[in-house]
C-alpha cells in the first residue's frame, strides 16, 4: 500500500470514529468533522507519494514501520479528530506540527 493510501485509510477510520460519536447538542460538529475527514481521505488517496504534501509528511516523521504505517502522535490525532477545514491544509498542518512520541 502506498503512503498516500495509508494516510487515506487512517483518515477514513477517524471519520468513522467521528460518525460513531453520540453527544448531546454537538451542533452537528461530529458530522462536519466526519465529512471533512472523508474529503481529506479522498484527497490524500489521489496524491502520489512524490507529491510535496506527502513528502512533507515523510520528512516530518509521520510514518513508522519502515515508512509503511502512518503513525500520528497523540497531539496530531487530536488535531485530526477535530478537523473541519480543507483537505490540503490538514496534510500541511500535520506535516508542520511538532512531533512527540505517542505514549
Amino acid at each position: 500500500m502506498s503512503k498516500s493510501q495509508t494516510v487515506a485509510a487512517y483518515l477514513r477510520g477517524q471519520a468513522r470514529w467521528r460518525l460513531d460519536r453520540v453527544e448531546l447538542r454537538d451542533d452537528e460538529r461530529n458530522a462536519r468533522c466526519a465529512l471533512a475527514l472523508l474529503d481529506a481521505a479522498a484527497y490524500a488517496a489521489a496524491l502520489g507519494d512524490d507529491d510535496p504534501l506527502m513528502t512533507g509528511l515523510v520528512q516530518a516523521g509521520c510514518f513508522a514501520d519502515g515508512g509503511h504505517a502512518f503513525t500520528p502522535d497523540d497531539e496530531t490525532v487530536t488535531l485530526i479528530r477535530s478537523w473541519e477545514g480543507e483537505p490540503w491544509r490538514l496534510l500541511l498542518t500535520i506535516a508542520a506540527a511538532p512531533r512527540r512520541s505517542s505514549a
